[in-house]
């Protein structure tokens, strides 16, 4: 797979570099591949591509994959695509999921001290960081219309059977590491959980063809 030269911040790209899909299974691979044709279909037709990874509550799992994707989007050259996150509900953007992206190479700016911090997430050194915070999927900051919506807790799946606007919707849960929260593998669950997402999520942006 050829890419471009990317300014990837240098920890981030050893992370991707050490990337491996061979612990993707062919049935999870089948729950991939309907965002795959999203972005094919987008891509082809040289459109936008916004995607909102949506999860209760905007605090750990759909943070991660707003991240990782729009990482991975830069890493494979795919042009036009806007990574969002939102929940059923706002309630704060877990400290642990700064933590942990950070230990992963990303430089992160804490922009507000409130009970729903804004963070600025970089992983390039040219590219715009990512604006973490909580929000509801339906917030103004995310898209209204023509979007993917990515289900990334079966919570906000089953509970979220309607998701106005959305052009597209792509259940890929992911277990949540908030059940090891004050335990002492805390640390290391949050990590092996973002290192599924974006090992997944590299796959999904290996897929396309430009």
């Amino acid at each position: 797979m050829i890419t471009k030269e990317t300014t990837m911040l240098p920890e981030i790209a050893q992370l991707i570099s050490s990337l491996s899909t061979d612990s993707i299974t062919e049935e999870r691979k089948e729950v991939l591949q309907p965002l795959i044709d999203f972005i094919q279909q987008k891509t082809t037709a040289n459109s936008a591509i916004r995607i909102n990874f949506i999860c209760t509550h905007n605090s750990r799992r759909s943070h991660l994959s707003q991240v990782w994707a729009q990482t991975m989007a830069t890493h494979f050259n795919i042009k036009n695509v806007n990574c969002y996150s939102g929940g059923t509900e706002a309630t704060a953007l877990f400290p642990m999921v700064a933590e942990t992206l950070k230990n992963q190479g990303f430089q992160i700016q804490k922009l507000s001290e409130t009970s729903n911090p804004v963070y600025a997430i970089k992983f390039s050194e040219n590219e715009h960081p990512v604006i973490g915070f909580s929000k509801s999927y339906e917030d103004p900051f995310n898209p209204a219309s023509e979007f993917a919506a990515v289900m990334t807790c079966s919570q906000a799946d089953g509970g979220c059977p309607f998701i106005a606007g959305a052009e597209k919707r792509v259940p890929i849960t992911f277990e949540d590491p908030k059940a090891f929260d004050n335990t002492p593998q805390q640390a290391e669950k949050y990590a092996e959980r973002s290192i599924q997402i974006v090992t997944e999520l590299f796959y999904i942006f290996s897929q396309i063809n430009k």
